[in-house]
């Protein structure tokens, strides 16, 4: 039984991604390359590895023993890799973050370009994922770092506070909700909407709120930035919801006005979770310093919620 590393790191992919084409397109593989690769490892174990099904694939007994040391094995790998970059100047290694859409959309970009401006030998792979599918992944390993709101249980994951944001209702001006300081999401759930697309985190969990409600959301159309909505919302083609910094963004360029929604979901404290600092490799622990100096921006001018800017 031979199972290099790239084996191994494929056969964690296709798992994660429950699909091997999602897998190999991870790996940066092609598909036939990735199949026989697999195939191969089942034949050199001598027992299958995965079990096949419409919705994808997911690991036998078997698999899942393999994926727990191909996890472990990984890992190693990679701190090795961290450590013997110490003799070539400075940090190295790959770290792999999954985070929710706010801090990924709002946050992030600005954090992870300074850092790794900083440390040109590391690499990051950013991942969306929704709060409490994040909690599960980091605990297994999955991923280094985590950030996901505040409200959810974090379990024994090491936390800090990273960010506080809010999301809000946008809507054009002039539009018949423009004069409320609040609303809440049941009462506007009769209104066209424009929202992210189908494999945004965000989008699934404000389609489980309105599921819960059980009046569905009613989009319009699905784009693939915050910007992108806001400015769907300006053309009138429906109402949006985004973060409140996107929204003071959007409103100096933009004839659009933010209320606030008054569900307890709305407001979003933003919160870091690893396993532990013991665990990270020496690059994830900076970096996870890196973004708790970050400070919470301070309020900006140009948005009155509620009132149309004017």
């Amino acid at each position: 039984m031979q199972f290099d590393l790239t084996d191994l790191s494929l056969f964690r992919h296709v798992v994660e991604a429950g699909s091997i084409t999602h897998g190999a397109e991870r790996s940066h593989l092609a598909l036939a390359a990735a199949s026989t690769r697999i195939r191969n490892m089942e034949k050199s174990l001598g027992a299958p590895l995965l079990r096949r099904n419409r919705q994808g694939v997911v690991p036998t007994p078997a698999g899942r023993t393999l994926l727990q040391h191909a996890r472990t094995l990984l890992a190693q790998a990679e701190r090795l890799r961290e450590d013997l970059g110490a003799f070539t100047g400075g940090l190295a290694g790959q770290i792999r973050i999954l985070s929710n859409t706010n801090a990924l959309t709002e946050f992030l970009p600005e954090s992870l370009s300074a850092f790794l401006a900083q440390h040109p030998q590391v690499s990051i792979d950013l991942e969306e994922r929704l709060s409490d599918e994040i909690v599960g992944l980091i605990a297994e390993g999955v991923g280094d770092i985590g950030i996901v709101a505040g409200t959810v249980d974090t379990g024994h994951l090491e936390t800090y506070p990273f960010r506080s944001d809010r999301f809000v209702l946008v809507v054009p001006e002039g539009h018949e909700l423009a004069a409320r300081s609040e609303v809440s999401l049941v009462e506007v759930l009769g209104h066209d909407f424009v929202g992210l697309d189908r494999a945004s985190a965000l989008q699934r969990f404000l389609a489980d709120k309105a599921g819960r409600i059980g009046r569905p959301l009613r989009l319009r159309v699905q784009l693939r930035s915050f910007d992108a909505v806001c400015r769907m919302v300006e053309a009138g083609v429906g109402l949006g919801i985004v973060p409140e910094t996107t929204a003071r963004r959007a409103a100096r360029t933009m004839a659009i006005t933010a209320i606030h929604l008054k569900d307890p979901w709305a407001v979003r404290d933003l919160t870091l979770c690893i396993r532990s600092q013991k665990d990270l490799p020496p690059s994830a622990r900076q970096l996870v310093e890196h973004l708790r100096e970050g400070s919470q921006a301070p309020d900006e001018p140009g948005l009155h919620i509620g009132v149309t800017p004017e």
